[in-house]
C-alpha cells in the first residue's frame, strides 16, 4: 500500500508539485500514477475533515451534536456491525470490517454486496492507538473518504444515535433530515 505524504501552506504562500521520474534501461512500458487531495480550509493540519489523525480527538467519542452534523456532512453513513477488527502496525491503523444492514448514504462505492448474507461489507480505517476492539451490536458508522478509503468519524451504537435524533428532533434542533426506521 503507498504512503501518504500530508503537506500544508500558510495562506497567501504559493507552493509547487514536483514529480521526478527516474529513467531506466528497460524500453518496456511502464506507468507511474499519484493521486493527491487538496483542501481549502489553509491549515496546518492532515487533510481530513473529521477530527485530525494526529491530534488528541480523533480517538474520544463523537458529542451529540458532532453526530447529528456527522449524518448531514459525512462522505457515508452506514448502519451495520463490526464483523473484524485487524491492525496494521506499520501504517498505525486498524482496519475495521463492517458488515452492513442499511447505506443511508455513501458518496462513493466503499460498501458493495459481497458480504456474508448478500450484506453490503467494506472496511473502515482509523488510527491504530484508538483501540477500536470488536464487540456485539449494531453502530451508525459516518466518516470520510481519503484516498479512496473510509475513515471513521463518529460511530454511536444505533440505539443511541436514535434517542439522540428523536430528542433533537422533538426540540426542532436536527441540522438535517435522517430517514428513521
Amino acid at each position: 500500500r503507498p504512503r501518504v505524504r500530508c503537506l500544508s501552506w500558510l495562506p497567501r504562500e504559493q507552493v509547487a508539485l514536483f514529480l521526478q521520474a527516474t529513467p531506466h534501461r528497460d524500453i518496456s512500458r511502464r506507468i507511474a500514477a499519484f493521486r493527491y487531495e487538496l483542501r481549502g480550509d489553509w491549515l496546518a493540519r492532515p487533510a481530513l475533515p473529521a477530527a485530525s489523525l494526529a491530534g488528541e480527538g480523533a480517538c474520544r467519542p463523537c458529542n451529540d451534536t458532532e453526530i447529528l452534523m456527522a449524518i448531514c456532512t459525512s462522505d457515508f453513513v452506514i448502519r451495520g456491525s463490526i464483523r473484524s477488527v485487524s491492525n496494521d502496525a506499520e501504517l498505525q491503523e486498524s482496519i475495521i470490517g463492517v458488515s452492513t444492514t442499511r447505506i443511508h448514504r455513501q458518496k462513493f462505492p466503499l460498501f458493495q454486496v459481497g458480504g456474508r448474507l448478500g450484506r453490503p461489507a467494506g472496511s473502515i480505517r482509523t488510527p491504530l492507538r484508538c483501540g477500536v476492539k470488536p464487540g456485539p451490536g449494531t453502530f451508525l458508522f459516518t466518516g470520510w473518504l481519503h484516498f479512496g478509503e473510509a475513515w471513521l468519524s463518529c460511530a454511536p451504537r444505533y440505539r443511541d444515535f436514535q434517542r439522540i435524533y428523536e430528542g433533537a428532533r422533538r426540540m426542532h434542533q436536527n441540522p438535517c433530515e435522517f430517514p428513521m426506521d
